[in-house]
């Protein structure tokens, strides 16, 4: 039988993890990355003894990746090296409270009584309510193709629809969280959520509380020496497997003919395939790289980009024992912050500080009593008007002022620096209009709503990436790999009976299980 050919555009998780599962199917996989080096937003840099990871800074759901070693007949074990993080991010809080974060119960429960006794039952039944999202939604909506009803309506998954009202859909994150809390900092806190797929949680569907309860309830997880080691893992098993890897390397164009992929267009060499899986941003796909679906692409076009970001690579000339590995310093007015975000399209006056900082778990990210600061700002996606050189500057001070107020004068510690800005994302990355996570889930529905991992436009064309089913982050977008690879297999007629076949849940519940 002679071998399908399958070509990946992009390098990215999702195109990794779809292209080692076809390679163990069988198939003659050809990736192509615009970039010298995979991993799309998921990069490193390095710079006179430092090194930073600047793209995900956390793992969460790493049975995900357990299982698709599993699948290519390996123990990740032997690939990467997990630590569960401790605490899992430490908050402040404008009134200039602190509060760490720990999947620990019994240690979660002895902080809350001091933090405010008042709420502590109030947590735990929150993530009581947010377990029964995952339970509900889980095994149909993130582990299965939802676009595709013959594997939805499925009698194993009958029991997981009947509990559909259990995913709070018609109300937002932000309402659903209130009604559990009356202390506006643990609102705050958990309204933050929304921003892991780059949305507003005063819009976002409460169904997505599921994400606080994959975190705080099931845990946080760091790879030791950098995230990073997450791709070269997949790259070394792709590798393995046989697939050819081509970097720095621009598609130009997807080629179909009448509605059936017929190959891509590579530095104007025409390569041919049965199949085509983009790894790209939607989005950006149709309007870049697939002509003459107008109508589709207009209709891209007018769905809600996520957040965008802007990051500083700070080197650090000497360490600060009040941080930890992960920190949020919340700006005073939430609700301001998103008006600005997403209805203003500006950044915004007082915005949120994510600092991410390696070297408190591996020293050797960072000379000897200095630190690794990734410091990321959550910001509007590309507009016209925009000019980032000019704004970078703005956001430097306000940060740096901002920090000072915290107790954290660090302007005369900054060694060196580097800046992403949307603009980078968009160039880069080619993700739709600066955007980090795809498209933003910000009406009751889009959630369910985001593009299918297979085209109905053109046969052989599928998508894997954070912007399609089933979302943005590291677990989902291996999943939306998963979900590619094995619709192809399914479309080219190669069974999967005999590859190993193991539950997610069942990897989860032997080997990441909390008491």
């Amino acid at each position: 039988m002679v071998k399908k050919t399958v070509l990946v555009i992009g390098g990215g998780l999702g195109s990794l993890s779809a292209a080692i599962r076809l390679a163990r199917l069988g198939f003659t996989v050809k990736l192509f990355e615009q970039n010298p080096r995979l991993g799309g937003k998921m990069g490193e840099y390095k710079d006179g003894g430092f090194r930073w990871d600047t793209g995900p800074s956390l793992l969460t759901m790493p049975w995900i990746v357990d299982e698709l070693f599993e699948f290519a007949g390996l123990n990740v074990s032997n690939y990467l090296s997990l630590t569960s993080l401790e605490p899992l991010c430490r908050y402040f809080f404008t009134d200039q409270t602190q509060l760490e974060i720990s999947a620990n119960k019994e240690k979660m429960r002895a902080t809350l009584d001091s933090f405010n006794p008042t709420q502590t039952a109030a947590y735990f039944n929150f993530l009581r309510y947010a377990g029964k999202i995952y339970d509900a939604a889980a095994e149909v909506f993130l582990y299965n193709p939802i676009h595709e009803l013959r594997k939805l309506l499925t009698p194993a998954h009958f029991r997981y629809l009947l509990k559909f009202y259990h995913i709070d859909p018609w109300r937002t994150m932000h309402q659903s969280i209130s009604r559990f809390f009356t202390d506006q900092r643990l609102i705050q806190l958990f309204d933050r959520f929304a921003t892991y797929n780059g949305s507003n949680p005063f819009k976002a569907p409460a169904t997505l509380n599921i994400i606080s309860y994959v975190e705080n309830g099931m845990g946080g997880y760091y790879i030791k020496g950098g995230m990073y080691r997450l791709v070269e893992g997949l790259e070394k098993v792709a590798i393995n497997l046989g697939v050819e890897i081509h970097t720095s390397c621009k598609v130009n164009k997807v080629k179909h003919d009448h509605h059936r992929i017929n190959g891509i267009l590579v530095q104007n060499e025409f390569i041919p395939a049965d199949f085509v899986l983009c790894g790209t941003d939607v989005v950006e796909t149709f309007n870049t790289l697939v002509p003459g679906f107008n109508r589709y692409q207009k209709k891209l076009n007018t769905l809600e980009p996520s957040l965008s970001g802007l990051v500083f690579l700070w080197a650090m000339n000497r360490s600060f024992p009040l941080l930890s590995h992960h920190n949020i310093l919340f700006s005073a007015d939430y609700g301001e912050e998103f008006r600005h975000l997403f209805s203003d399209l500006k950044v915004p006056d007082d915005p949120t500080i994510y600092i991410a900082i390696t070297s408190k778990s591996d020293a050797d990210h960072s000379p000897a009593n200095s630190e690794n600061w990734f410091v990321l700002l959550n910001m509007p996606y590309l507009t016209p008007g925009q000019n980032w050189n000019s704004e970078k500057d703005k956001i430097r001070e306000i940060v740096l002022q901002k920090l000072k107020r915290f107790g954290l004068d660090v302007s005369q510690n900054i060694q060196s620096e580097k800046c992403i800005t949307p603009l980078d994302f968009y160039t880069l990355y080619g993700s739709n209009r600066g955007s980090i996570y795809g498209l933003s889930s910000n009406s009751r529905m889009m959630a369910f709503r985001r593009p299918a991992n297979r085209s109905r436009l053109i046969q052989g064309l599928y998508f894997a990436s954070g912007s399609v089913h089933p979302g943005g982050g590291i677990p989902l977008v291996l999943l939306s790999g998963k979900m590619a690879a094995e619709l192809i297999a399914e479309q080219a007629g190669v069974s999967m009976d005999h590859f190993p076949r193991v539950s997610l849940e069942t990897i989860r519940i032997q080997k990441y299980q909390h008491s």
